[in-house]
C-alpha cells in the first residue's frame, strides 16, 4: 500500500482544523496527518496537537513559504495538499487519488464547485476567472480551477518542484510549473463550502490579487523571455513609429526636418525596442537550458 501524507498549512484556523483532521482520518485512516502551523495568535497548534497528528511551526509568514517547507520535510508516495479552513470535504480525497493513478497524473486538482452563494466571495470568482483566461492566453493552460488549495501530487513532483513563492501565488507557481514541464495534470469536480462561523479569510482580494498578477508576470518572464520581452518590443516598436511618422510625412514635403528632439526620441525609442527583442532571445536559449534541466531532473527521479 502507498504511503499517504495530507499537507494542511494553517494560519488561524482553531475553529475548523480539528473538524478538517477528523474528516481526514476517517475517509483515509491510513494516512499521516502533517500540520504546518504559519504562527498563528490563535491556539491552532495546540488544538491539531491535542488531536494527534503530526505538527510543525514555520516562522516565515506566507503560505508559499509554509509549502516549501512542507514539500522539503515529508516523505511519502502520494501527498494531498488541503487548507485549514474546512471548505474543502475530505470525502472527495479518494476521487482525486483515483484521478491521479487512472490518468497517470502527477497532480491533480480538485475543481472547485460552490455548494451555495456564501461559499465563494463574488470578487474572488471573478478574480479566479480572470486569471484562468490570463493563464490560457499566456500558458496554453486547459486547467479551470488554478488556485485551487485541494490538490494530490507524486512524490515525483513534490521533490522536483522548486517552490520560489512566499505568500498565496504559490497555486499559481504551481500550475505554471506543470504546464511549462508539460507534467501530466487533471482536474476533478469537488464541493466547495462555506466557511464556518467565526473563521474568516486570510486573502485580501485586491492586494493578493495584483500580488499574484505580479507573480505571475515575473514566472512569464522567466519561462517565456521571447515572448515578454518580444511585448515589449512590439509596443516600443509602434511607438517609434507613431513619433516619427509626422516627422517623415513633413521631411518628405519640405525636405526639412524641423522636429530634431522628436527624431531623437524616436530613434532612442527604437533602438530601445531592438535592445528588448535581442534581450528576449539571448534569455530565451537560457531559459529553454534551464528547462531541459528541470525536465532531465523530472523524468530522472523515481517516484516509487
Amino acid at each position: 500500500m502507498k504511503s499517504i501524507a495530507v499537507l494542511v498549512p494553517c494560519y488561524n484556523e482553531a475553529p475548523t482544523i480539528k473538524g478538517v483532521i477528523d474528516s481526514f482520518r476517517a475517509v483515509l485512516p491510513h494516512a499521516e496527518i502533517y500540520v504546518y502551523d504559519n504562527y498563528s495568535d490563535d491556539n491552532t497548534a495546540d488544538i491539531a496537537r491535542e488531536a494527534g497528528v503530526h505538527v510543525r511551526k514555520v516562522r516565515a509568514r506566507g503560505k508559499g513559504n509554509v509549502v516549501r517547507r512542507m514539500f522539503s520535510d515529508i516523505d511519502a508516495d502520494l501527498y494531498i495538499m488541503v487548507d485549514g479552513d474546512a471548505t474543502y470535504t475530505a470525502e472527495d480525497a479518494p476521487l482525486l487519488i483515483k484521478e491521479l493513478q487512472k490518468r497517470q497524473a502527477d497532480m491533480v486538482i480538485a475543481k472547485r464547485r460552490a455548494e451555495s452563494d456564501g461559499s465563494y466571495p463574488s470578487g474572488h470568482a471573478l478574480g479566479n476567472r480572470l486569471f484562468n483566461c490570463l493563464l490560457k492566453i499566456l500558458f496554453n493552460s486547459y486547467l479551470e480551477d488554478i488556485f485551487s488549495g485541494y490538490r494530490v501530487f507524486t512524490k515525483r513532483f513534490v521533490k522536483t518542484f522548486p517552490v520560489m513563492s512566499n505568500g498565496f501565488d504559490i497555486e499559481a507557481e504551481l500550475t505554471i510549473h506543470a504546464l511549462t514541464l508539460s507534467i501530466p495534470c487533471s482536474e476533478v469536480s469537488s464541493k466547495y463550502l462555506e466557511r464556518p462561523p467565526n473563521s474568516f479569510s486570510k486573502l485580501c482580494t485586491f492586494k493578493d490579487g495584483f500580488r499574484i498578477l505580479w507573480s505571475i508576470v515575473l514566472l512569464l518572464k522567466e519561462t517565456r523571455p521571447l515572448f515578454f520581452f518580444g511585448i515589449i518590443a512590439l509596443i516600443l516598436f509602434c511607438l517609434s513609429c507613431g513619433l516619427a511618422a509626422p516627422v517623415i510625412y513633413t521631411f518628405l514635403q519640405t525636405g526639412l526636418v524641423p522636429r530634431i528632439p522628436t527624431v531623437i526620441l524616436s530613434v532612442g525609442v527604437m533602438l530601445v525596442a531592438m535592445l528588448s527583442f535581442v534581450c528576449g532571445l539571448i534569455l530565451d536559449s537560457i531559459s529553454q537550458g534551464r528547462m531541459e534541466i528541470k525536465k532531465l531532473h523530472y523524468l530522472s527521479f523515481d517516484g516509487k
